[in-house]
């Protein structure tokens, strides 16, 4: 299993045990140490699995501590029915809601939560062209821990929610994976200036940071979805072509004309 995949697993397990009544609220998490080797993973690992639940409101890592349960994550709302949207739609509203969570993030966020913005952009800095799994997790992980550094349970499940859009309506999965084919240098520089802009404590700064991002998402989108609506009507105008061409009676017609 990649690296990038185990903390995710270890999370869920992690999970689990407090969903199943293992471990309460108040309770604390064994040490790193103890985890790892249960787990048979690095301490690293562990180490990822606590700040994603961090993040998901599960756990509250308290330096020199350790890290504690405060409650069950809400839930992901996977069996609801998705409606349909367009790409801009979804990033319209995704501007909106999560400039305002980077600014609030900018207040709460944690030193352990940075480190964790940083790891994502040097994944998605790191990821090739023809393999972009591991840049697409970084990037949710991204915004999803600065969702839960906003310290609000409704922004969080709301970006989650973002996520499932983005990932599980096909038409709007194709605008983003058009887009982020084309502008990886740009998206590894504006995720460093809003984790620059947290890094300061600066609410307006990550606000700024955060639309930027998500202006410049939305003019890649529009140039992508006119490049495939041209490219839709041009197909379209083809097969056209070919039926019309195709047509016995036109046939038969073209036959006459080339006899003359």
């Amino acid at each position: 299993m990649p690296e990038l995949k185990k903390y995710e697993d270890i999370a869920s397990q992690i999970r689990a045990l407090i969903e199943q009544g293992n471990l309460e609220a108040g309770a604390r998490l064994p040490t790193e140490r103890e985890l790892a080797e249960s787990f048979d993973v690095s301490r690293a690992t562990i180490r990822q699995a606590e700040i994603q639940l961090q993040a998901l409101g599960v756990l509250e890592i308290k330096t020199g501590s350790g890290a504690y349960v405060v409650g069950q994550a809400t839930g992901s709302g996977s069996d609801e029915v998705l409606p349909e949207m367009t790409a801009l739609e979804l990033t319209e509203a995704r501007s909106l809601l999560e400039s305002e969570a980077a600014a609030l993030a900018a207040v709460h966020i944690t030193d352990a939560e940075l480190a964790k913005l940083q790891e994502c952009i040097e994944v998605m800095n790191r990821a090739l062209p023809d393999n972009d799994e591991a840049a697409d997790s970084a990037d949710r992980d991204f915004h999803l821990v600065i969702a839960g550094a906003s310290r609000n349970t409704a922004i969080l499940h709301t970006v989650q929610m973002f996520w499932r859009m983005r990932n599980e309506i096909e038409s709007v999965k194709r605008v983003y994976k058009a887009v982020c084919l084309q502008d990886t240098g740009p998206r590894g520089k504006e995720h460093s200036d809003i984790l620059n802009a947290l890094r300061l404590r600066d609410p307006m700064e990550a606000r700024v940071a955060m639309r930027a991002h998500f202006f410049r998402l939305l003019e890649s989108m529009l140039d992508v979805s006119t490049a495939q609506a041209i490219e839709a009507a041009r197909k379209q105008a083809d097969e056209e072509r070919q039926r019309f061409l195709m047509n016995p009676a036109v046939r038969n017609i073209r036959r006459e004309i080339s006899a003359k």
